[in-house]
């Protein structure tokens, strides 16, 4: 119903940046909110942040005032800008969308297949 499709992870040093992106396709009509997730080695998957198409912010503590999750309404993409990055940000992050069909259904939920960031000096 709702394809998402990341880019821009890779390789980057420790105290850089990296600026993800994340184009949606399919019934976007259907996505309240957009924002990202990441999974480390041998990790459950965390919350990184998200945003509403409102433009209302939510981002794990750990991650806050360092990522930063942006939407762009028009052409249904949603960005992860990474500054200041640490080893432990080593992970797969992953697109996601919350897809509400009707006000008073249950959300339900959108992925992307990851993408791969390192960070490593």
């Amino acid at each position: 119903q709702v394809q998402l499709v990341e880019s821009g992870g890779g390789l980057v040093q420790p105290g850089g940046s990296l600026r993800l992106s994340c184009v949606a396709s399919g019934r976007t009509r259907a996505i309240h909110a957009m924002g990202w997730f990441r999974q480390g080695p041998a990790k459950e998957r965390e919350l990184v942040g998200s945003i509403t198409r409102s433009g209302t912010t939510n981002y794990a503590d750990s991650m806050q005032g360092r990522f930063t999750v942006s939407i762009d309404n028009a052409k249904n993409m949603v960005y992860l800008q990474m500054n200041n990055v640490k080893p432990e940000d080593t992970a797969v992050y992953y697109c996601h969308a919350e897809l509400r069909f009707a006000i008073e259904s249950p959300p339900s939920d959108s992925w992307g297949q990851g993408t791969q960031v390192t960070v490593s000096a």
